[in-house]
């Protein structure tokens, strides 16, 4: 692996602790290593949330371009209450 910057970063006491303890006990062969693997498990949360925001979006925009008419303040509560009623009884059902 090709030698990397030398940066110097000051870490909370309670933070380089849990870095010190996690490289003491053998769960990384070094900080560098434990960085490493956050800053990689940072991007890979970073990409993560970005496609579920895409996604998100995506959903939201066949939404506003569905052509079905909207449902009014009564159908959608009769809905939630049909749907409550079914996961009631599938409880019940479930516990006998």
């Amino acid at each position: 692996m090709p030698m990397g910057e030398t940066i110097s970063i000051t870490l909370a006491p309670d933070t380089l602790r849990a870095v010190r303890e996690s490289v003491e006990a053998g769960e990384y062969a070094s900080v560098d290593a434990l960085l490493d693997e956050a800053v990689h498990a940072l991007q890979r949360q970073r990409r993560e949330t970005a496609e579920r925001l895409d996604d998100i979006r995506a959903r939201i925009r066949r939404s506003l371009d569905d052509p079905r008419p909207s449902l009014s303040i009564e159908e959608v509560e009769a809905h939630i209450d049909a749907l409550h009623a079914q996961t009631l009884k599938a409880h019940q059902d479930a516990a006998r």
